[in-house]
């Protein structure tokens, strides 16, 4: 792939990454509103699997095509891959702090 291919490529899973992470937060947020408010065992197990699910699934868009690469012996564009996508995550990281600084 070219270098322009990994930048797009990185930029999507960060993209993908956020949106979800979004998602999830606005399911918390939201909770109380949406189920009403659960006090028993079945509100931290169900907090626990999200947690479980939310990592498998953004270890997947972050980690999933890096390590194909690296197996594919491309290890020099697997790493770059890798930072790519986190520095796009810490780019939108850092533009949450800013957003939240200035309200």
């Amino acid at each position: 792939m070219k270098k322009s291919k990994y930048l797009l490529w990185g930029l999507a899973s960060a993209t993908g990454v956020f949106i979800y992470v979004s998602a999830i937060a606005w399911l918390i947020f939201n909770a109380p509103k949406i189920f009403g408010e659960l006090d028993s065992f079945l509100t931290p197990l169900f907090v626990l699997l999200l947690l479980v699910i939310s990592a498998s699934i953004t270890g997947l868009m972050v980690f999933g095509k890096p390590i194909s690469l690296y197996l594919d012996n491309h290890k020099k564009e697997a790493f770059s891959l890798l930072f790519i996508t986190l520095s796009c995550l810490i780019l939108f990281a850092t533009g949450l702090v800013i957003v939240l600084l200035l309200r």
